[in-house]
């Protein structure tokens, strides 16, 4: 990872795209992407009216770098591929697929965008929320390996999980963890970014940083958020710690000492460090260059 081929995703902050107020505030936030969203916090007697908004949204985008992704509609849905052609337009950096069921789904919307001339700089990011997608996992994350799919992100909607599958929703995530974990595989094998679900209560300050630092430690690269409020938490959350910097600069200086050129492994205070140690630290350090950890 280079200081120029990391981008930020620790915190994602859902706006809806008719809440005039809420949209206001983007530039003055400290989260590093906000999803201008048509699904699920636009009423369906709405839909068409934030569609006609993204326009003005995304031409008014904060000076500073801020990811600007749109959420539309589901494809089989009524509004669905006008959302994706509207949304597309409007050159936002992404657009969230939702109801992501198979590959098929992403690479529809992908076909769609191609046929539409969208530039290949415009990615796509699919919600992880249906049992068919639990179970289509695999292949929807082999896609990004895949330029021509435009994936780059999954999104676990949690949330919808619950609701589709029954499980308890109980504070410690305990009936969620193996499929949020299978996410973290997944992701991985795809080359893909992941972050985590909402936290709904959003007053609960310290519940919220503790599923953060959990969801930190699993492997997810941010959180998705649905309150202002949330926002420093998640990014000191997903940003190196004092600790890890400390340790990943140790192991670099070690390894640029001349009695361990081209040394496979060294030992570094009474433990054995490899190169892929060395790789781990360099990505770490270059993560921390770019979020001013």
């Amino acid at each position: 990872m280079s200081e120029t081929s990391y981008r930020p995703r620790r915190s994602v902050l859902y706006v809806p795209a008719v809440n005039d107020k809420a949209l206001a505030k983007i530039a003055s936030l400290a989260c590093d992407a906000v999803v201008i969203d048509l699904e699920d916090s636009v009423a369906p007697t709405e839909k068409v009216a934030g569609r006609a908004k993204l326009r003005n949204i995304l031409a008014n985008r904060p000076g500073r770098a801020i990811e600007m992704v749109v959420r539309i509609n589901a494809l089989s849905s009524e509004w669905g591929r006008d959302d994706l052609l509207a949304a597309a337009a409007c050159e936002p950096d992404g657009i969230l697929l939702p109801k992501v069921d198979t590959a098929r789904d992403v690479l529809e919307a992908g076909d769609a965008l191609d046929e539409a001339a969208a530039p290949e700089v415009l990615k796509l990011w699919a919600m992880v929320e249906t049992p068919k997608a639990m179970l289509n996992l695999g292949a929807i994350a082999e896609l990004g390996r895949d330029p021509a799919s435009r994936l780059a992100c999954f999104v676990a909607g949690t949330n919808d999980l619950v609701k589709e599958t029954g499980v308890l929703a109980t504070p410690d995530r305990r009936y969620l963890m193996p499929w949020l974990m299978q996410m973290v595989l997944a992701a991985r094998a795809g080359g893909l970014d992941l972050l985590d679900g909402v936290y709904n209560d959003f007053r609960d300050a310290e519940g919220f940083a503790h599923e953060c630092a959990e969801a930190a430690a699993m492997g997810f690269d941010g959180k998705t958020l649905i309150h202002p409020a949330q926002i420093e938490a998640a990014n000191a959350a997903f940003s190196p710690s004092a600790a890890a910097l400390a340790e990943a600069r140790a192991i670099r200086d070690a390894f640029a000492l001349a009695e361990n050129a081209g040394k496979g492994v060294i030992a570094l205070n009474g433990k054995m460090v490899e190169r892929l140690h060395l790789e781990q630290a360099k990505k770490l350090l270059a993560k921390a260059t770019v979020v001013g950890a």
